[in-house]
């Protein structure tokens, strides 16, 4: 089995490649430019912004921990399963040229893939059958079984359900006096524009998890926009702003990473310390529940997804 993940820096050094490698990713930010201009010219924007956000991922511990928390989870996943688990990092280029080396050497007819990210993106999921398809060998992309996404899969909201419930027990929540706001890694407007099943899916967990909490308000936003243009609405920071007008008097919000499966920096530092604090300007308390890192059911659920869902080609999720 492959797990695959989006990849983070592991250290502050590692920013600006890895955020040469996310902008120069045409499923990520789409241009009409030639490949080798794209990249040369977000390579440059890149070591720019690397600059910016290296205090941001100093204040979390001078890296991201979804390197480590991915390649824990598959670990842990290998000794559930009994097979051997392969783990790629989308944007950790310095570890690709092993992870490609051992799916070759492997000789596996069958190479079942599982996603970190619940809801099916282009840019993200996509963006891996795409590499796939251009760095492996014909027999090794034939090879590949994707599970595309896994939105409402009972074993997925079951480990959010139970983790909320353990949330509001913890800190002496009442559902009934608690504001739920469910934040998703938001993408721009056009891709859902162009087809992209990404804002559906969202809404699809929302709705499985949310009716399961009919006492307490629960809201959908999108967070960590990046560049120009409209991308999916309501934004996470202008629904924070905005939330004495419709939180209906309830003094307690808790934002739930719905897309994050792994905390890194949008949950440990973009939650944190940009939209709890807005909450709490506003004379609310303000708590974020952590992401499902390496929570012992949420291991187990992702070993019963990979078991049990039905599987795509890998040209199935590459855009066209």
């Amino acid at each position: 089995m492959i797990l695959v993940n989006f990849g983070g820096p592991r250290d502050l050094e590692e920013i600006p490649s890895f955020l040469t490698e996310l902008l120069s990713d045409q499923d990520v930010v789409r241009t009409r430019w030639p490949k080798i201009v794209h990249r040369w010219f977000f390579s440059r924007v890149a070591r720019k912004r690397a600059g910016k956000i290296a205090p941001d991922y100093a204040r979390i511990g001078g890296g991201s921990p979804i390197y480590r928390d991915t390649e824990e989870t598959a670990k842990r996943l290998q000794k559930k399963l009994s097979v051997p688990v392969y783990v790629f990092h989308r944007y950790l280029k310095a570890t690709h040229e092993e992870f490609f080396r051992t799916i070759e050497e492997c000789g596996e007819e069958t190479l079942r893939v599982l996603p970190c990210f619940p809801q099916f993106s282009y840019a993200t999921t996509g963006s891996i059958a795409r590499i796939f398809s251009e760095r492996l060998s014909k027999r090794a992309v034939h090879s590949l079984r994707w599970i595309q996404s896994y939105p409402a899969h009972p074993a997925f909201i079951g480990c959010y359900q139970r983790r909320i419930v353990a949330f509001l027990e913890t800190h002496q929540i009442d559902e009934g006096e608690v504001v739920l706001l469910f934040s998703c890694h938001g993408v721009p407007q056009v891709f859902i524009d162009q087809g992209d099943i990404y804002e559906s899916e969202c809404k699809c967990s929302f709705e499985a998890i949310s009716c399961l909490f009919p006492r307490a308000l629960c809201r959908l936003s999108y967070q960590s926009k990046f560049g120009r243009g409209e991308w999916l609405l309501p934004a996470t920071d202008e629904v924070c702003q905005s939330i004495l007008s419709w939180s209906q008097g309830r003094k307690t919000v808790v934002i739930v990473p719905l897309s994050f499966t792994s905390d890194h920096i949008e949950t440990l530092y973009e939650i944190e310390d940009l939209y709890l604090p807005i909450i709490q300007q506003k004379g609310l308390i303000a708590k974020r529940l952590p992401a499902l890192d390496l929570a012992d059911d949420w291991i187990a659920a992702l070993a019963e997804i990979a078991q049990t869902h039905s599987l795509n080609a890998n040209v199935m999720l590459v855009r066209k």
